[in-house]
């Protein structure tokens, strides 16, 4: 019997997950499947939908190589680049270790931003937060407190171009993959919207009635709602009306003050965002139009 070496752990093997959408056709499983395995490839999570709205087909494949075997990640791009171009397929492949570039966006409410840094620093989302940026400078001592850089760049109707260039030369420079408004109360651009399309979630409340402008909560209770919630959506130019990629409710009722409201849907919000997040950058959301595939 081999003696244990304590501090000694195994090699992990390079995973990578593939993710792709063409047009639904006979074959597609078998080719990708073939393909892998050509190279070496173990397949350890395979989901996949035919959208019968879109004509479309949609898969997540998650691999590593066979034991002892190495792939590189070029190789890997290139076999599968050469079946896609037999398909018309759109695929992103990226290491699963590899974490998603990111800037948080805040205003005032600051609720979704330190769930957000806390499972980030505990390894809950497959993210590395480059910086949070805000049109505000009320947040900047949380954000020091998980060392990450704070950007204060104020917006005014005079200075909204002026600020949404600087965001955009903040995510040049930081190599950022994604964009989060974690309760961020500035409305952005159609062409920002457009140039970042898919890379930019948004958390928004959501009731029955819909209730817009100051005070949602306060206004559902003014109208005694059952129900409060939450939307995790891509931002597009139809402001809140972009691909849905999580939601959740909770049942309230009249003995809860507009207060209780509050906090019932900040923490609705607070999950909702995280599971958005998390399953984005574990590369599970795949965008069909104004819709949403969601590999849970």
């Amino acid at each position: 019997m081999g003696v244990p070496v304590w501090g000694y752990y195994p090699a992990v093997p390079t995973r990578f997950v593939l993710t792709l959408s063409c047009p639904d056709r006979p074959g597609i499983v078998a080719a990708v499947a073939s393909t892998l395995a050509n190279l070496g490839a173990n397949i350890l999570e395979s989901q996949q939908f035919d959208d019968p709205r879109t004509g479309r087909f949609f898969m997540r494949v998650l691999v590593e190589p066979v034991a002892g075997e190495t792939i590189e990640q070029a190789d890997l791009h290139g076999a599968v680049a050469a079946v896609g171009k037999r398909f018309d397929m759109d695929f992103q492949l990226r290491r699963a270790d590899a974490p998603y570039r990111t800037i948080l966006m805040v205003s005032k409410f600051g609720h979704c931003l330190n769930d957000l840094l806390f499972r980030w620093r505990n390894g809950g989302i497959n993210m590395d937060v480059a910086a949070v940026v805000s049109n505000h400078p009320d947040l900047e001592p949380l954000v020091a407190s998980y060392g990450v850089a704070y950007y204060h760049i104020p917006v005014t109707p005079d200075t909204k171009a002026e600020a949404e260039s600087r965001l955009l030369s903040l995510v040049d420079e930081l190599d950022v993959d994604l964009v989060v408004l974690a309760r961020y109360m500035q409305i952005l651009s159609d062409e920002l919207t457009a140039r970042m399309s898919g890379r930019i979630i948004n958390i928004h409340h959501s009731f029955l009635p819909s209730f817009k402008g100051a005070k949602p909560y306060h206004q559902a209770y003014e109208r005694g709602v059952k129900l409060v919630g939450a939307t995790a959506h891509y931002v597009t130019a139809d402001l809140d009306e972009g691909p849905i990629i999580e939601q959740d409710a909770i049942r309230v009722d009249h003995r809860m003050t507009p207060e209780d409201l509050v906090r019932a849907g900040e923490e609705c919000e607070e999950r909702v965002l995280a599971h958005a997040l998390r399953w984005h950058c574990e590369s599970r959301v795949l965008l069909a139009g104004d819709r949403t595939v969601v590999f849970s």
